[in-house]
């Protein structure tokens, strides 16, 4: 390991730690990221204790504003979750999906989620309820699209493709589940 001049502080902030992490490499700029609940700020060992606190409020701002945009209002209750489905069923499906509900479970075992095109419901695992919106829009898709195509064939993917991250999505759902070990995969693609 290279000899580096870093020290670590934990200091705390209402409601969300900030780990501060001075590093005599780094010269002029300043980085964050979240690594779980903590805030991980990236900064000069030169840095004063003024602009370190300038920084860190800084940096709390950007990622908050960030995370805002990103998060989609579908994980605040069942309801929202399926007004979102409505939106994207008249987005991407020419409005013809439409689930009778839509409902947040406890994380499932073998899938992100499911659906009965019986009853019309979709039910979404917990554990998207913190993955990008454009993740958690591309599983809806995906379940609108039993709505009106039960198994996974041809004329399946054609409606899920009509959501133009669908790829980009399937890559991080395939990474998440391998970094998590969970063995989720989409193995039911034609």
């Amino acid at each position: 390991m290279r000899n580096r001049d870093k020290t670590k502080r934990k200091s705390s902030v209402p409601e969300q730690k900030v780990e501060v992490r001075r590093s005599a490499r780094r010269r002029r700029t300043v980085t964050a990221y979240r690594d779980g609940d903590t805030l991980v700020v990236l900064i000069p060992a030169t840095m004063s204790q003024a602009e370190e606190a300038h920084w860190v409020a800084e940096m709390q701002r950007k990622l908050q504003r960030t995370e805002s945009r990103r998060a989609s209002p579908a994980r605040a209750s069942d309801e929202a979750l399926l007004m979102r489905c409505a939106q994207l069923s008249r987005r991407y499906l020419d409005g013809t999906a439409q689930p009778a509900s839509v409902r947040w479970v406890p994380p499932m075992r073998t899938r992100w989620a499911s659906c009965t095109p019986a009853d019309r419901t979709i039910r979404v695992s917990e554990r998207l309820r913190d993955v990008p919106s454009w993740v958690l829009d591309y599983v809806l898709v995906h379940e609108l699209a039993h709505l009106r195509v039960a198994e996974h064939n041809a004329k399946f993917w054609a409606l899920v493709r009509r959501y133009p991250k669908t790829e980009r999505a399937i890559g991080y759902l395939e990474g998440l589940s391998a970094a998590e070990g969970l063995g989720i995969s989409n193995l039911d693609e034609d």
